[in-house]
């Protein structure tokens, strides 16, 4: 009997000390938080990975995680600020900031925070894009959308120990029995803004031409009266080199013979002809004047 007892007796011991140490202990992982209560009342979180103690049997144990999460909120309807209904689909990547706080504010519970993010971002998300037009949300898919979503939410979930990394819609789009008419709203305005620019570059043109043929019109009157200009003072040049060279009642005489000659041969040109002159032209009184 007493021999038994030597064998038991250690093992006892060695099993008590093994679960004492492991309620003394608790292993802290590197994606979690470890939360130690006292009848129910926080007196430690352990936010480094490792090994920490605690009172066995009066303190107990529980963990949040400490990894980025995602939650999908449901798609909804959403209305611009011209009357336009959309089908928004988004996401949220979240965290917990502060243990303490998202413990005393929301029990803890990520069921209760998910309910909380739905509700702050889902109200931000009708309030952002029933401030917008329709094709400012359409074109604002780019990021812009996203961050006046995250900037109306603002530090609201600091108060619960949350920390929101991003706001992301995978799908903003119009209802499926709207999508034919507003696409061919949108191809007869972009017709139309298209049709404007080509008048207004037809009215340009024809200004710019109307402009180009008057500067043709005046260069060529101003070249023309210069013309003028020059032949009239040519003219007044012969004239007075004429009169400079026949300036004897002989050489007068000549010039108008010669004068006449060329009239005459002007007016016959080629061909068999008859010159048929007045008595008293240039041309008969040179005739009168040759002796016989």
């Amino acid at each position: 009997m007493k021999k038994g007892l030597k064998i038991v007796l250690p093992v006892l011991i060695l099993v008590l000390a093994l679960m004492l140490s492991s309620a003394c202990f608790v292993t802290t992982h590197q994606n979690e938080y470890t939360i130690v209560r006292q009848f129910g009342a926080v007196v430690k979180i352990v936010d480094q990975p490792g090994l920490s103690v605690k009172l066995p049997f009066i303190q107990s144990v529980s963990t949040l995680p400490k990894t980025e999460m995602l939650y999908d909120l449901a798609v909804s309807d959403v209305i611009t600020s011209d009357k336009k209904s959309m089908v928004a689909d988004s996401f949220v990547l979240w965290r917990i900031s502060d243990p303490l706080k998202f413990i005393q504010t929301l029990s803890g519970n990520l069921s209760n925070a998910e309910y909380r993010i739905d509700t702050v971002v889902y109200n931000s998300l009708k309030t952002v894009i029933s401030s917008m037009r329709q094709e400012e949300v359409i074109s604002g898919r780019d990021g812009l959308l996203a961050q006046r979503i995250m900037d109306n939410v603002g530090n609201t979930f600091d108060n619960y120990g949350i920390a929101l990394l991003a706001i992301e819609t995978k799908r903003i789009d119009l209802p499926d029995e709207n999508k034919s008419a507003v696409y061919e709203r949108m191809i007869s305005e972009r017709d139309n803004i298209a049709a404007s620019y080509a008048a207004e570059g037809e009215a340009e043109a024809k200004q710019i031409r109307n402009e180009a043929d008057k500067s043709v019109s005046i260069t060529l009157s101003e070249a023309n009266a210069r013309a003028e200009t020059l032949k009239a003072e040519g003219e007044a040049e012969y004239m007075r080199i004429l009169s400079e060279v026949y300036d004897t009642p002989e050489e007068a005489d000549f010039y108008e013979f010669m004068r006449a000659l060329d009239m005459a041969r002007t007016a016959l040109g080629t061909g068999n002809k008859t010159l048929v002159v007045s008595a008293d032209s240039p041309i008969a009184r040179i005739f009168q004047n040759i002796p016989d």
